[in-house]
């Protein structure tokens, strides 16, 4: 329960998160991000994804007030970790 997202603004924040440009010590020498800045991605996503069905299912009602529905929750929740 501890790493669940207990804010709601914290949530919402974390819904609209568009994962910026990494850092400049993360890209390769293309300037491409580099292989664990992709990772760390595809890892913070399938966490953020798995933060978000725990919520959906154990307080449905901080969903609703954060203004989301649960369509939209579900097509988050079904899409995999590598899409954005």
């Amino acid at each position: 329960m501890k790493n669940m997202l207990t804010n709601v603004a914290e949530f919402y924040g974390a819904l609209q998160l568009e994962f910026r440009d990494p850092p400049a010590k993360a890209t390769g020498a293309s300037g491409r991000p580099g292989l664990r800045s992709l990772i760390a991605a595809w890892d913070e996503r399938a966490y953020f994804r798995w933060q978000l069905a725990r919520m959906a299912t154990d307080t449905p009602e901080l969903v609703d007030d954060i203004g989301l529905t649960m369509a939209e929750v579900e097509a988050e929740i079904a899409k995999p970790f590598w899409r954005r």
